[in-house]
């Protein structure tokens, strides 16, 4: 199984970096390839030129290794904060760059065709508000984006998101049983 991890945080010491650590750690002791980006570490360019909007140009070396990362995984697993309700920038603009019309998706007779259907997605975001207050004021924006957005259009309906919070109230015991939690999600799905 080939597995695809996407970091979307700035800060190395974070505890979104501990969960794509943890991430891998269970891909790889369980035998599995890993594919990982850390998308602030490598500088990745988020702006999608005008130009590329068409899906036949040519496309960026960068982009293009992304894209057929993308396709050949057989498991997807994203890990970013919730700012305001939305993965930041930078992952954002993963998406829009990688999640190509034309090369990961196009829209036929029937609907969305999807080279990425029936593949497996996770996703686990961080956030310091605490979930009935989220939930009470916004609802859930990110499994809303996630799951029907952009997996769910793309054909992939073996989706999960876990939500950690708060981080910024949470003790140190909590942490460690959230990385058991996340663990014990991956182990389920590889």
């Amino acid at each position: 199984m080939k597995v695809l991890v996407i970091i979307g945080h700035q800060h190395q010491g974070s505890f979104c970096h501990a969960l794509a650590s943890a991430v891998v750690e269970e891909v790889k002791a369980a035998g599995h390839e890993v594919v990982f980006h850390d998308l602030y570490a490598e500088n990745f360019d988020p702006i999608l030129p005008h130009g590329e909007i068409a899906g036949d140009e040519e496309l960026d070396p960068v982009i293009r290794r992304h894209c057929d990362e993308l396709l050949a995984a057989d498991m997807i697993v994203i890990v970013h904060p919730n700012w305001w309700g939305q993965p930041p920038a930078i992952l954002k603009g993963w998406v829009d760059c990688v999640f190509r019309q034309g090369t990961i998706y196009r829209f036929g007779e029937g609907g969305v065709d999807s080279e990425i259907a029936g593949k497996t997605a996770l996703v686990f975001t961080t956030s310091n508000t605490p979930r009935e207050i989220e939930l009470e004021a916004f609802g859930d924006p990110l499994q809303n984006l996630w799951e029907n957005c952009i997996f769910g259009l793309c054909g992939i309906t073996n989706f999960t998101r876990r939500n950690f919070e708060s981080v910024i109230m949470s003790t140190p015991e909590e942490r460690k049983q959230w990385l058991v939690d996340l663990r014990e999600t991956v182990k389920k799905h590889l």
